[in-house]
C-alpha cells in the first residue's frame, strides 16, 4: 500500500474500529451502520435531490459530502463510502438503473453464455471518480476509518439474471442448477471485476472493506459451498495481503454463518436473526463479529430501543471483538436522532 494510507502512517492503526477487527484491546466498543450515508438523513435528501441514485456515486463531490454526513452527525467510528453494489457493473458497460421504490433494474437480463461475455475487466479510468472520492475521504476523515465494499457475486448476478430484485430467485437457481458451467463462468467475471474495485479502494485510502452478500440467504447451505462460496472467497482472498481488516456479511444466512466464515474474512458480520453469542458458536470463539441490532427496533420507544441496545452488548461480552452494528441496513424513515442517541449509548456502556 502507499506510504501515506491511513494504516500505514498510523491514522487509523489504533482506531476502535480496526483493534476491534484484529480482535486487539479497545477503549470501547465501536460503532457503525450499513446504510448509515443515506435517506434517514434529510441533508442526504437535499444534497440528492435531482440526481439519480447511479449518477450521484460517480460524483466524487457528492460521494465525499454523503459520506461525511452521518459521521458529523452521529459521531460513528467510522463511515462507509457512498456507493452501490453494481457501481462496479456500471462502470464496464452494463445498462443498469437503480429505480426508486425497486431498487437495481437491468435493461438486458444474463440468461446465457453469450451474455457473461459483456462483463469486461475493470480499468482504473472506469471508477476514477469513485476512486479519487475514496482517496479525498480518507484524507478528510483523519483518524477516523473509511471502510470499502463490494457486492459478493452472487448476489450481483442475481440481479444480472433476473433483471432486478427478486423474492423467489427463480432465474438465477434455474441458471445455476441446469447450467453450471456458465453460472460459475459468470461469477468468476464478476469476482474479477469486484476484486479489482475493492483493491482500488484499499490502495486509494481504506481501511477496512466489507463484502456484502444480500441475497446468499436464499440459498441452502450445500448449495452456496457449491455455487456461491468460491466465487466470494476469490474477492476475499484478493485482498488478504493488503493485512486491512475484511468483513463479510449476508442477510437471513444464519445458516450459512461457518460456510461464509470459511470463505475467508476477518470480522463475521451478523444479521438480526441470530444472537450474537449464538453465533460465535457457529463460526468460532475467536472470530470477532458485528452487528446485530434489528433495524426496525429503532422504531420503538426510546426504553426498548435501549434494552435492546444492552441486549445486543451483553451477547457480546465474550467476544474476542465486537463491531456494534445493526443487523441489516438503516430503514429510510429512520429518525436520525435514535441513530445519534444509540451511537452515545454504546460508547457509554463501553466505556
Amino acid at each position: 500500500m502507499p506510504t501515506n494510507h491511513p494504516l500505514v502512517d498510523g491514522r487509523t492503526t489504533k482506531s476502535a474500529l480496526v483493534r476491534a477487527a484484529r480482535g486487539e484491546d479497545v477503549p470501547f466498543t465501536p460503532v457503525w451502520f450499513m446504510r448509515q450515508a443515506g435517506r434517514s438523513l434529510p441533508e442526504y435528501r437535499k444534497a440528492r435531490e435531482g440526481i439519480a441514485m447511479l449518477d450521484a456515486c460517480f460524483t466524487t463531490d457528492l460521494i465525499v459530502e454523503v459520506t461525511m454526513q452521518p459521521v458529523r452527525r452521529h459521531h460513528v467510528d467510522a463511515a462507509i463510502f457512498f456507493s452501490d453494489i453494481v457501481v462496479p457493473i456500471k462502470a464496464v458497460g452494463i445498462d443498469i438503473a437503480i429505480e426508486p421504490g425497486v431498487g437495481p433494474v437491468v435493461a438486458q437480463p444474463f440468461r446465457n453464455r453469450a451474455d457473461v461475455d459483456r462483463l469486461r475487466d475493470l480499468t482504473p479510468d472506469d471508477v476514477a471518480t469513485v476512486i479519487a472520492a475514496v482517496g479525498g475521504l480518507a484524507q478528510e476523515l483523519g483518524e477516523t476509518p473509511l471502510i470499502g465494499f463490494v457486492g459478493a457475486p452472487f448476489t450481483i448476478a442475481s440481479y444480472l439474471v433476473e433483471g432486478g430484485p427478486s423474492r423467489d430467485h427463480a432465474r438465477t437457481k434455474a441458471l445455476m442448477l441446469n447450467d453450471p458451467t456458465t453460472w460459475h463462468e459468470l461469477l468468476d467475471r464478476i469476482a474479477s471485476i469486484c476484486s479489482e474495485f475493492l483493491r482500488m479502494q484499499i490502495e486509494a485510502g481504506a481501511s477496512a472493506v466489507q463484502l456484502f452478500d444480500s441475497w446468499a440467504g436464499a440459498l441452502p447451505a450445500k448449495q452456496y459451498r457449491e455455487f456461491a462460496m468460491p466465487h466470494s472467497s476469490k474477492v476475499l482472498a484478493a485482498v488478504a495481503d493488503y493485512g486491512v481488516p475484511r468483513i463479510h456479511f449476508g442477510v437471513g444466512t444464519g445458516e450459512l454463518l461457518p460456510s461464509m466464515h470459511e470463505a475467508g474474512c476477518d470480522v463475521m458480520g451478523v444479521d438480526f436473526r441470530v444472537p450474537l453469542d449464538e453465533a460465535s458458536s457457529r463460526v468460532g470463539r475467536d472470530v470477532p463479529l458485528q452487528g446485530n441490532l434489528d433495524p426496525a427496533v429503532l422504531f420503538a420507544d426510546w426504553p426498548v430501543i435501549e434494552q435492546a441496545v444492552r441486549d445486543v452488548l451483553q451477547s457480546a461480552q465474550d467476544l474476542p471483538g465486537h463491531i456494534f452494528n445493526l443487523g441489516h441496513g438503516v430503514l429510510p424513515d429512520t429518525d436520525p436522532e435514535v441513530l445519534t442517541r444509540v451511537t452515545a449509548l454504546v460508547h457509554e456502556l463501553t466505556n
